[in-house]
């Protein structure tokens, strides 16, 4: 036990040492991006992009098919894909580091916040979404809303209601729940039910002000309470556990990976299919807003130049407009929606319309299928 407890103290050394020189080096960059380049002058020979589709292939820095101004379906281009070259999104342990004590991230988030606000009003680019880092640090090893600690639940729940703070702050239009530890490793040990539980409480707490410590037994909602102007989301992870689990979308993460590999590999997205069967979903559940097409994404490792950068954004919103434009055909021509009519088309009349407006019983199941006549 000894030796154990020696080995945990050492680890917890280690790892502050390591959190330590994070900390310097975020710090020095910081302070060194903006003294180098107050104007982003990082960019200097990088020209506006243009639209230019009758571009031949040499010409990377232009846009061939994204039209922010063009009209599709009663909506400009950039309203239907509202990418984050326009946003930016960030965990709050992104944003300013971790320090040894709640106040004292919760200072250093204050302060990098501050500034934020300033080059957002320089800028005007935006928060698309805020989500808090409820993975990273060892506390969180067994999970945050589903941690079998209560103490480590509560310090979730301190670093959400922070997160959502800042989201009010910096006008973020959504507030991102993304749960990268939550579940279990062993069935034996776990209380699935109670996990779960722990979990939708979670969220409620986060949505909803309880005002039981003041004799008061009414909710209010604590977005409202703090004047945050958001949509929440959940950010599910696809195959982790299931291959298909939301049947809404209120925000795309637009990167892809190798169809051959089992991991994430964070690249730009350049399947026209691919683009076609997301825009078309995003169609026809009225848009993304507030939400929006988050390139989640990066060069490759071999990657020296700095137009790769640009290139491989334009490459990604060129491969959208294409999609967009697909769906729209696919949709105004009428036919693959004619044939999901057709299929679902028993849900119409008789039994078929009872059952689809629930008033249908099991005994007229029975009775359909003993009198039908084949």
């Amino acid at each position: 036990m000894r030796r154990g407890r020696t080995w945990t103290k050492l680890k917890e050394k280690l790892w502050r040492s390591e959190m330590a020189a994070q900390e310097e080096f975020f710090a020095d960059t910081c302070a060194a991006f903006i003294e180098y380049c107050p104007t982003f002058m990082v960019l200097t020979g990088i020209p506006k992009i243009p639209y230019s589709p009758s571009a031949g292939p040499a010409d990377v820095l232009c846009f061939k098919h994204y039209n922010a101004e063009e009209v599709l379906m009663g909506r400009k281009m950039e309203d239907w894909l509202r990418f984050s070259v326009k946003y930016y999104t960030f965990h709050d342990r992104d944003m300013a580091p971790e320090g040894s004590t709640l106040e004292e991230s919760n200072r250093n988030l204050d302060e990098i916040t501050d500034l934020a606000l300033q080059l957002q009003s320089q800028t005007g680019v935006r928060v698309l979404w805020v989500t808090c880092n409820l993975f990273a640090h060892p506390r969180y090893m067994n999970g945050a809303a589903t941690n079998p600690d209560c103490h480590v639940l509560a310090y979730a729940g301190a670093q959400v209601k922070k997160g959502l703070d800042t989201a009010q702050k910096l006008g973020a239009q959504n507030f991102v729940f993304w749960g990268g530890r939550e579940g279990f490793l062993s069935i034996h040990n776990t209380d699935v039910a109670a996990e779960l539980k722990h979990m939708a409480n979670f969220f409620k707490m986060a949505v909803s002000k309880c005002a039981h410590d003041y004799g008061i037994h009414s909710k209010s909602e604590y977005r409202e309470k703090i004047g945050l102007k958001c949509q929440f989301l959940i950010e599910p992870k696809p195959k982790e556990p299931c291959k298909h689990q939301f049947g809404m979308l209120g925000s795309v993460d637009s990167n892809t990976g190798s169809p051959d590999l089992g991991w994430d590999t964070d690249q730009f997205p350049m399947d026209i299919r691919n683009a076609t069967l997301v825009m078309k979903t995003i169609i026809e559940q009225g848009g993304l807003q507030p939400g929006g097409l988050n390139f989640d994404a990066k060069v490759r490792r071999e990657s020296t130049d700095l137009e790769d950068l640009f290139i491989a954004h334009i490459g990604a919103m060129d491969t959208f407009a294409r999609g967009l434009r697909n769906a729209v055909r696919i949709i105004e021509d009428g036919i693959i929606p004619g044939m999901v009519k057709d299929r679902y088309s028993s849900f119409s009349h008789g039994i078929g319309q009872k059952m689809e407006e629930g008033s249908a019983s099991l005994e007229e199941m029975e009775v359909r299928i003993l009198t039908l006549v084949f």
